[in-house]
């Protein structure tokens, strides 16, 4: 049983774009100190080597465009959610009450 060409250029594109919004969680920790600039890179060259194979063996068409825009997109979203985060919520005098 043969799986066709396209879909597996869909599959790829869409593991492209989730390693760009890997990417972009990766360039906040870089910058903030919580990662090693190696985890970056790695995501960094998932991404192009994604890029690539969508685009091996066939002319620039609405698929490359179309995945390297949403991959854009995931990047954006993931360094604006990464660098707005929101501290966690103290409940420590909700579970435990203050006894008189």
């Amino acid at each position: 049983m043969q799986v066709p060409t396209e879909f597996l250029r869909g599959l790829i594109g869409f593991i492209g774009i989730g390693c760009a919004y890997l990417a972009g969680r990766a360039t906040v920790a870089v910058r903030k100190g919580w990662q090693k600039r190696s985890r970056l890179t790695g995501w960094i060259l998932r991404t192009v080597l994604c890029f690539l194979a969508v685009g091996f063996r066939h002319p620039l068409d609405f698929a490359d465009v179309a995945v390297v825009a949403l991959a854009a997109v995931a990047f954006s979203a993931a360094v604006w959610n990464t660098a707005h985060e929101k501290p966690p919520e103290d409940l420590t005098h909700t579970i435990f009450p203050d006894e008189p």
